[in-house]
């Protein structure tokens, strides 16, 4: 299959940098928007994180509705709403509301992690078994929920999520290991493959979802994105800084310590062990990073192995500056 044209996506998790205040990271999602809006981006998703500093988002439909009200033109979702969280009634209204505000702009994307560790998740959820038939039944409640469609005689049949809204946002499963692309496939929803988590087995994922694809009221055909980390720039040294701080921070996440934010100068003298070395090597198939050229190559290398022409970009950096300038480079490249 063809991967032309090109469509650049963000998953902007509002991270707070070093010195920074959430309420700035939120503020610097809404000023990325708006530069993503205007240089021609096809999707804005915000995140659900719980109980972590270093990253600000927690409530993507309330972020969602503000960032709508910002743009004009790119679609905005989640990325994703992590559904065990929460019950399938309050998402449908929640994203009925988002819809009729902004019809035509919205996406649901949804999550089977809870973003966030297990007794947080269970303060959200009490009741969560964390099993995964609970999962699909929520999926296919919310899926009734947004379409009125319930069977008659269940108790779901006699409710009806408000607002009533002549249009659905698409639904899309987040997937990092392939098992939530074979429910996107059963339900016929989109799929968004996170490399950034998952760097292995993704083209085959998405192959498996293509060709258990069922057709959906939503959706006719497979439809899928992968994203990744990013970054680009013209500056070399600025490369090395930030592979430097990428390879902390991810090492930070597997050894399940608290993730707080650091810039270069506090890990330029870290040391690591040989297995810690090797891991790094691991997770840097998570993130592309170099020079516009060389991020390039690498990028329709990613497309292609994967077969998909949506590309969507996860970027964190040391100073606001420098992500900005990655998505300018990143447009430039291919939203011309």
């Amino acid at each position: 299959m063809s991967i032309s044209p090109i469509r650049l996506s963000i998953l902007d998790q509002s991270p707070v940098r070093k010195g920074v205040s959430a309420k700035q990271a939120i503020q610097e999602t809404v000023e990325l928007v708006k530069l993503a809006d205007k240089l021609g981006y096809t999707r804005f998703w915000v995140s659900e994180h719980h109980n972590t500093s270093a990253l600000a988002g927690s409530t993507p439909e309330v972020l969602i509705a503000h960032l709508a009200g910002e743009t004009k033109n790119i679609r905005l979702g989640s990325g994703g709403v992590m559904l065990p969280n929460h019950s399938a009634l309050r998402v449908a209204e929640n994203f009925r509301m988002l819809e009729i505000l902004f019809p035509g702009r919205i996406d649901l994307g949804l999550g089977r992690a809870p973003g966030t560790d297990r007794i947080t998740a269970s303060m959200l959820n009490p009741s969560n078994q964390w099993k995964e038939q609970d999962f699909l039944e929520k999926l296919d409640e919310l899926r009734n929920y947004l379409h009125d469609t319930a069977e008659q005689g269940t108790i779901q049949a006699k409710i009806i999520a408000i607002p009533q809204a002549s249009t659905v946002p698409p639904m899309w499963l987040l997937s990092s290991s392939g098992q939530s692309g074979l429910f996107a496939a059963h339900f016929g929803m989109g799929m968004s493959f996170a490399h950034f988590i998952n760097p292995i087995g993704g083209p085959e994922s998405v192959q498996t979802y293509r060709d258990r694809f069922q057709p959906s009221i939503d959706l006719p055909a497979p439809e899928v994105n992968v994203s990744i980390g990013i970054f680009c720039s013209e500056d070399e040294e600025l490369i090395f800084r930030q592979q430097a701080v990428m390879d902390y921070r991810y090492l930070q996440l597997e050894k399940g310590g608290r993730l707080i934010p650091v810039g270069y100068d506090d890990i330029k003298q870290v040391s690591y062990n040989a297995a810690e070395q090797e891991r790094i090597e691991h997770n840097r198939q998570r993130m592309l990073i170099g020079t516009p050229k060389v991020l390039k190559e690498k990028i329709d290398t990613l497309l292609a192995s994967y077969q998909v022409n949506e590309l969507m970009a996860v970027t964190i950096t040391e100073g606001f500056e420098e992500r900005i300038r990655s998505y300018e480079l990143l447009a430039a490249m291919y939203l011309k």
